[in-house]
C-alpha cells in the first residue's frame, strides 16, 4: 500500500505514517539497507516486525531519504546525515516517521488489555488519576502514559532513568529537554485529534 497518511504539523515538523499491507518480499525488493542493518533485519524472528522494519525504508523514501542516509548512535537513537531529526517507530501493521528540524519523538502502539497486567511496571502516582471503571478509557489512557514514558527515555537518552520513577524526571529534564517534551506532547495531541476525526 502506499503511504497511508502524511501530517505536516508545522513548517519544520512532517510526520509519514504507512499501513503494512505488503509481503516481506514485496518491501525488500522495493529499497536498499546498508550492511548493518542487512544484518539487523535478517536477525529479526518476526516477519512482523521485518516488515515494519522495511516499511520504514519506505517511509523514508517517500521523504526523500534512503536507509544509506540514516545511522544510529549508541543508545539506539535514529539519526540522519543531513542533520535533521528523525524518530521512528513502527507497531503491529502501522511504521510511522517523524522529521524536523529540532528533537522529536513519535511512537504508536495497538491498544490491548494485556497493558492493565503490566501497569505496576511503568506507572506510580499517575494511578491517582485514572479511572478504572472504563475499562476502554483505562486502557488508552495507560497505553499513553507507557508509550510517552518509553519514548521520554528513548528521547532522553540518559542512562540510569526507570520507567517507573516519575519523580526522577522533574530532576533530571533541564529547560531545554522540558520544551522539546512539550513539542513531543503537542505532536502527540494534534496526531491523536487526527485519527479521531476519521
Amino acid at each position: 500500500m502506499p503511504l497511508y497518511k502524511t501530517i505536516h504539523f508545522n513548517a519544520k515538523t512532517t510526520i509519514l505514517v504507512w499501513k503494512i499491507t505488503e509481503s516481506f518480499d514485496e518491501l525488500f525488493s522495493e529499497v536498499v539497507l546498508n550492511m548493518k542493518n542487512r544484518n539487523r533485519l535478517n536477525g529479526m524472528k518476526s516477519e512482523l516486525h521485518q516488515r515494519g522494519f522495511l516499511s520504514v525504508r519506505k517511509l523514508l523514501q517517500e521523504a526523500g531519504y534512503s536507509d544509506l542516509d540514516l545511522y544510529y548512535d549508541d543508545f539506539g537513537k535514529p539519526h540522519l546525515t543531513d542533520d535533521k531529526y528523525i524518530s521512528i517507530t513502527h507497531s503491529h501493521h502501522f511504521s510511522a516517521i517523524i522529521i524536523s528540524d529540532q528533537t522529536v519523538g513519535i511512537d504508536i502502539e495497538l491498544q490491548r488489555e494485556k497493558i492493565m497486567r503490566i501497569a505496576d511496571k511503568f506507572a506510580d502516582e499517575e494511578f491517582c488519576y485514572l479511572d478504572k471503571s472504563n475499562v476502554a478509557l483505562y486502557i488508552q489512557k495507560l497505553t499513553v502514559i507507557w508509550r510517552l514514558k518509553k519514548r521520554f527515555l528513548k528521547f532522553a537518552t540518559k542512562k540510569g532513568l526507570a520507567l517507573k520513577s516519575t519523580s526522577k524526571f522533574n530532576h533530571l529534564i533541564s529547560a531545554k529537554m522540558k520544551r522539546q517534551l512539550i513539542l513531543l506532547l503537542m505532536v502527540c495531541i494534534k496526531v491523536l485529534a487526527l485519527g479521531m476525526r476519521k
